[in-house]
């Protein structure tokens, strides 16, 4: 097992083609109330700008922890960018966060509180929010295919999903002992690497409060396999 460090967050963004969008990200990061945590970003051979906008908000926005960038050579795919940012990272905790996606300011603060007062449980998602405008995030749609409690164990056995992946964050002992999501189920990675905390019969949940802010656009990997009403 890894010497993980307590009270640790590790933030994974598994980042491609994101410079749009990536400093909103960044800056949300900046902005969080818990204070210990580092973040790792993925850079999966993007072909855009996104590696230049990382390294200049990087120097000009002096953030306050501290932020490893892995410059991937060749593309990886979305499980692969994940599973190398979880195995760089060193927190007690893990979180992702989508590179086009915004968090809470308390986002952080309010899933890790769960955890520690929790020790039963080993994963915590949040509701969320849509938006296509940073201006409106707070005015956006608020999720509805959420289930909480034991209905979410129930949602999986039957080949439902109900956690927002960019939501979660989860304690990183649970992934050196079962690794990160598939890459054999393209699109789906998400739904299978919930799955495996079930099978593990590890105990998962999801906050009602809104701490995530989704951002839809044209370009987001999501619509190549959901299509346009897909919010997950």
């Amino acid at each position: 097992m890894k010497d993980r460090q307590d009270g640790l967050v590790s933030v994974v963004i598994p980042c491609y083609n994101a410079g749009p969008y990536i400093v909103d990200c960044l800056n949300s990061l900046q902005a969080q109330s818990y204070e210990k945590m580092e973040v790792i970003l993925v850079n999966d051979a993007s072909t855009d700008q996104t590696q230049n906008i990382v390294e200049k908000w990087i120097e000009e926005s002096n953030p306050t922890f501290p932020i490893i960038v892995c410059n991937l050579p060749k593309n990886t795919g979305f499980a692969g960018a994940l599973t190398i940012g979880y195995f760089m990272s060193s927190g007690e905790y893990i979180a992702v966060n989508d590179a086009d996606d915004i968090s809470h300011p308390f986002r952080f603060e309010k899933q890790v509180d769960f955890l520690e007062k929790n020790q039963e449980y080993d994963l915590i998602g949040t509701n969320y929010q849509v938006f296509t405008d940073i201006n409106l995030k707070e005015n956006g749609q608020t999720a509805n295919w959420l289930v909480y409690g034991d209905d979410i164990r129930k949602i999986y056995a039957e080949g439902g999903h109900c956690i927002c992946h960019g939501t979660i964050l989860f304690r990183g002992k649970v992934f050196d002992m079962l690794g990160g999501p598939t890459r054999r189920i393209l699109g789906a990675e998400d739904y299978e690497f919930i799955v495996k905390f079930l099978n593990a019969n590890l105990m998962v949940e999801n906050l009602n409060e809104v701490l995530y802010y989704y951002r839809q656009h044209d370009q987001q990997r999501s619509k190549t396999f959901y299509g346009g009403d897909n919010i997950g």
